[in-house]
Order: structure tokens, then sequence, then C-alpha cells
């Protein structure tokens, strides 16, 4: 079979291997057909490694994904051949302290598709996962919602974690498919005052076509005085995204005093500071946000109701002999790209 695999820094090379096989009575065999870019992806493409997580070359990222069931475990009763599913990259043990508390995002065994020294990714025309990773999907979801419902889940849990409520005024600092499907599961959970910044034009056209009250580019507005125009007493909830301190910073001042700051982007940098007298002052929460747990289904649900909208997220699409390109469109954030999807097979 085919699979895509970082062979260096910027470098991907398509390799032939022998296609998986069952190894286990919980098995199930896969076909992707779709694979989302993710940035998490990208940090490993152009750096080789997300904090203490450094890639051994070569390695296949990836993990948003959807596909076709081919093949099952004799004990698998979720799911059957010919079933369309989406995938839950994590996978946990279910056993250790953290999974007993519900807290299976935080596994002390987790193995997580695309990250070093876990899982080798779904950018692959096969994969094997355990039955519990993957939710059959109805007839009204498509294959790029079922993809989306990762990144989607993790916007969820995100306003979830954050109690926020319809009458809430909240900020959203960065709006990539993160800070996208954060805004969505906010406005789903009946919240109306949505603030966004970014510094790309063609998604703070995006942010306001889904529903944000205001959408600035805060490189040429200070987006706390134009925010506080609007709300005078501030945000109650903000949501850093992009995972910049300037952004940590224009957090802090946009909450009111109790307000709630939600780290949920990948910080570029080993250390994100905080004014130390203004938290203090106003008494604000932080909170960090790791992947999602609780929210996948529930995501589904969502997206088969037509509650979360998530299409106009797809920008690009990309065959998997050309993901290099996706990746390198994806860096560079160029031609307005939100999503890349890469169709397999």
């Amino acid at each position: 079979m085919k699979i895509m695999r970082l062979t260096g820094i910027r470098r991907m090379e398509m390799m032939e291997i022998d296609p998986p096989s069952l190894s286990t009575d919980s098995d199930v065999l896969v076909r992707m057909k779709t694979v989302g870019v993710c940035g998490s992806d990208i940090h490993y493409y152009v750096t080789g490694r997300i904090g203490t997580q450094i890639v051994e070359f070569p390695f296949a990222v990836g993990h948003e994904g959807a596909g076709v069931v081919v093949d099952i475990g004799a004990r698998v009763s979720r799911v059957k051949p010919g079933d369309r599913v989406a995938i839950d990259p994590a996978m946990s043990c279910y056993e250790c302290d953290q999974c007993l508390m519900g807290r299976h995002h935080t596994c002390r065994k987790l193995r997580f598709l695309g990250c070093p020294g876990q899982a080798e990714g779904c950018l692959s025309e096969l994969i094997i996962m355990p039955e519990r990773n993957l939710y059959p999907i109805p007839a009204c979801i498509s294959f790029d919602q079922a993809t989306l419902a990762e990144p989607l889940s993790i916007g969820l849990y995100a306003v979830r974690q954050s109690e926020i409520r319809p009458s809430h005024a909240v900020g959203i600092l960065g709006f990539g498919p993160i800070g996208m499907g954060v805004l969505l599961a906010a406005r789903a959970n009946g919240v109306d005052r949505t603030f966004v910044t970014e510094k790309i034009t063609a998604r703070l056209s995006l942010a306001e076509v889904s529903g944000a009250v205001l959408a600035l580019n805060p490189d040429r507005e200070d987006p706390v005085a134009r925010i506080a125009a609007s709300e005078p007493l501030l945000l109650d909830v903000v949501y850093e995204c992009c995972g910049q301190q300037e952004a940590i910073d224009q957090a802090v001042d946009l909450l009111k005093p109790g307000g709630r700051l939600m780290v949920v982007g990948i910080p570029e940098i080993e250390r994100l500071s905080f004014a130390a007298d203004k938290m203090r002052r106003k008494e604000i929460s932080i909170i960090n946000v790791r992947r999602q747990s609780g929210t996948f289904q529930p995501t589904l649900d969502l997206l088969a109701a037509g509650r979360l909208r998530a299409d106009r997220m797809v920008t690009h699409r990309f065959s998997l002999s050309e993901c290099q390109s996706a990746f390198e469109m994806v860096a560079a954030y160029s031609d307005g790209v939100m999503k890349a999807m890469i169709d397999i097979g």
C-alpha cells in the first residue's frame, strides 16, 4: 500500500509498504478516504517537533480522517465492513488513573495518530484502529464533515470547559480551523456576541459569514479598544487559538474581572508569560485545553443535525501524491487556505 511519510524537515516521500493486518480481536482495518492537514502536522513538517515530541524520520503524520471499514476482528461489534466511519485519533488505555477519572485525553499510555513515539499517522491507504476509536456516520454526513469532526470536537470541548452561557460575550484570538471550531461551537450553544481577531484577510471574511459580530486584524487596529467600544464591560471568556504571546497579552486586557482565559493554541515558544498584576486584580482563571474529551460523538450529532455548519472550512483539496504541496501551502498560509483536505484512493 502507499503511505506518505516525512523524511526530513520540509521533505515528504511516498513509500510502498506491506498493508497492515489485524493483530487483536478488537482491531479494525480502515481504507482511508480523506485526511485533513492540521497545524500540529505543520509543526512536525517545518520543525520536526512539538516540545519534547521529536520526529524520527521517516514518519507519517496525519490524525484527522475518515474512511470505510474493510475488515474487523472477531470481537468487534461497533462497526462492520462497508461502514463509513469517522476516526478519533486518540487511543487511550482505559485502565490508568486518568482514564478511570474520565480524562481519556491525558491517558498515561495514550497513543495518538501521527504523534512521534506513539503511532504513525493516517496519510496512507489503509490503517488499523481499535474499534473504540471508530464512529459510524449516517448518510447525511460527508467524509469531509467526518474528518472535520476531530478539530471541531476540540472547539466544542473548549467551549464546554469554559462554561459559557448564551448571555456571555466571548473573544476568539486566531481564526484557523480550531478558532473556527470554537466559534461554531459557541454559536451552537446560543452565544451571539462573538469577537474574532485574525491577521489573514480571507479568514476575517470567513469569520464574519460564520457569525462573528466583529472580525478584525490586530496588526491594523487595536483589538482591545475596538472590542471594548462594543463591550464596555469587556468579555466573559477569551479563547486564545493561535499560540502567540501577543494574543495572550490581548486576552488579559480583553477579559472582565472574573473572566476565563482558555489557552487552546499550540505555542511556538517554550514559555508564555502573563501580566501578573492584571491577572491578580481581575482574578482571571487560566484553563489549558488539551485536545478533546467526550465531545467526538456530540460533534458528529451536531453535524448530523445541521447545528454545526463547517463546510466552509475546507478551502483546498489535494491527492495523496500532492501532500507536500498541501503542507507547503498550509505552512505559508497562502492562497487564503483554511483547511487543506487530502483525498486518498
